[in-house]
């Protein structure tokens, strides 16, 4: 993904798919560990004292007593040998140690193991789906059958015995007939012998209350809760992890994206400092990696533009050194003048420094104006044929020694020669090709050009010297001069080829230079015929 946006707004997504599939896997499973401790809790000590009553029976009596409870409990009670169930090696061990085991057979069912005898190696089992008003009442029933064997006074202290030995999961407690919250109808009952069951805390709890027959004692069970499977404490640490982990997600998608501005940051640092090669590294096709692509782009641009004009000081400095030194030479000179034609001599000599001087400052603004960027290129539809005869027509009288003429052009296949350009900068190109050829031809230059349906090609041939092959790029480089008859002495101040190749750039073209057929340089312009929208 190359957005930015759809790369966050994914991994958000993932980690809020994630984030749901864990809470609630990890709350079901949670849930199935807290039903089994919760049916453990509340199985373990009315098992453990099935379990230890049986402990004192026969056989016979044991499958009775089983057979008794059962129907009181609800469920299914067996007596049977360890060998018989095949318990874990570990399972066995704590079954040993007095342990009361709960083992999950299925989803919402579990089975409770509690040691009968040690030395016979027999356990009590029995199959708990859920809590039931029966167990209840059977439990009730189990410790006022143990009760009883006490006198009245004992009872309490009895009781208090066996929550501490069995394990019992919810309160246990005698009540007297006053300090019972009873209405009439449930004290009626329990003096009828029955088992009363109230619902507490808002309907959220049950307790259960029998009478001790013969006492003022009544039994209180509970409250006995439901299993809430959302607590609230257990939703909040889900959300807390969730979180966390959301946060952790995102911290790692946007410290990927510093990390990556903060390279785009150091770079643009380093160039500030001075350090124009700094680069920032390749940082893919996102937005940072357009922004990183972009930004090497003008680091590259801006050293350019910076060399170009260290390069442009040293050379202008270089370049307006002479003129400016004729002149003072010019200056001193007539002011010694004896005679008034020898003062209007140096004088014209001036005036011809000045135009120079002129011409330069006009070459540097315009190829300052093509290095610095794109220009403001209007493209018209330009006729080329024309525009070659309207040049050769104003330069051809400079230098009457030189003959100046269109070669053998190829227009389009319907004899048009019309082309998209920028006639201003198109023409300034060809003036300086013709001038230059027209400084180092010894008598003839040519102009031609070849249209067709894609190009557009531009070619000034003169019989000059011509350019050495290994001089061919360099010759377009601002200021320079070459060390043949291409020199000072023929004029010019080294920026009219490196113009006509910026103007070249900016049509989308090409300049380059070869031998001519005439003997001298042939200098090319190529750039599309139709401009690209």
């Amino acid at each position: 993904m190359n957005s930015i946006f759809l790369r966050i707004y994914g991994g958000m997504l993932a980690v809020l798919v994630l984030v749901g599939l864990l809470g609630v896997g990890g709350l079901h499973l949670l849930n199935q560990v807290r039903a089994d401790q919760h049916r453990e809790a509340l199985a373990a000590g009315t098992f453990r004292l099935m379990a230890h009553n049986m402990s004192s029976m026969t056989p016979i009596e044991r499958r009775q007593a089983a057979n008794l409870w059962g129907r009181l409990l609800g469920i299914p009670l067996r007596v049977r040998t360890l060998e018989d169930i095949r318990l874990e090696s570990g399972l066995e061990t704590r079954l040993l140690r007095g342990q009361v085991l709960v083992e999950q057979i299925r989803p919402g069912s579990v089975t409770i193991y509690s040691l009968v005898s040690a030395d016979d190696r027999l356990a009590l089992t029995g199959e708990v789906e859920q809590l039931s008003e029966q167990l209840a009442r059977a439990t009730i029933y189990l410790l006022i059958d143990e009760l009883i064997r006490y006198p009245e006074a004992e009872q309490p202290r009895r009781l208090a015995e066996l929550k501490a030995a069995r394990g019992f999961g919810y309160p246990l407690e005698l009540l007297t007939r006053d300090s019972a919250s009873l209405d009439d109808d449930q004290r009626r009952r329990l003096d009828e012998g029955d088992t009363v069951m109230a619902l507490v805390n808002g309907g959220e709890a049950i307790r259960v209350f029998a009478a001790i027959a013969g006492t003022p004692w009544i039994m209180s069970l509970g409250p006995l809760r439901q299993l809430n499977p959302y607590p609230p404490e257990l939703l909040i640490l889900i959300g807390v992890l969730g979180l966390s982990l959301i946060g952790l997600t995102v911290y790692l998608l946007v410290r990927q994206l510093e990390r990556r501005l903060r390279s785009v940051e150091r770079a643009a640092t380093r160039i500030a400092n001075g350090q124009l090669e700094a680069r920032v590294p390749d940082a893919g096709t996102d937005s940072v990696g357009r922004l990183a692509k972009a930004f090497n782009g003008m680091a590259t641009h801006l050293q350019r533009l910076l060399a170009v004009q260290r390069e442009m000081v040293s050379a202008v400095a270089h370049e307006l050194r002479t003129p400016v030194a004729r002149l003072r030479f010019g200056l001193e000179m007539a002011g010694s003048a004896q005679t008034a034609q020898a003062r209007n001599r140096y004088l014209e000599d001036m005036d011809g420094d000045i135009d120079d001087l002129d011409r330069l400052v006009d070459e540097m603004l315009v190829y300052t104006r093509l290095e610095r960027g794109s220009p403001e290129l209007t493209f018209q539809a330009v006729d080329l044929g024309a525009l070659v005869d309207q040049v050769i027509g104003e330069l051809a009288p400079l230098r009457p020694a030189v003959r100046v003429e269109r070669g053998p052009c190829k227009p389009t296949v319907d004899g048009g020669s019309v082309v998209d350009a920028e006639p201003h900068y198109l023409r300034r190109a060809l003036s300086n090709l013709i001038s230059n050829a027209m400084r180092h031809a010894e008598t003839r230059v040519q102009v031609s050009f070849v249209i067709d349906g894609e190009r557009a090609q531009l070619v000034v041939d003169d019989d000059g010297p011509g350019v050495p092959e290994e001089a061919w790029e360099k010759v377009f480089a601002p200021f320079l001069r070459l060390d043949d008859s291409r020199t000072r002495a023929s004029g010019g101040h080294g920026l009219g080829l490196s113009i006509v190749r910026r103007i070249t750039y900016w049509h989308g073209g090409r300049s380059q230079v070869g031998h001519s057929e005439l003997g001298g340089a042939r200098f090319t312009l190529v750039w599309p015929r139709k401009r690209v929208k």
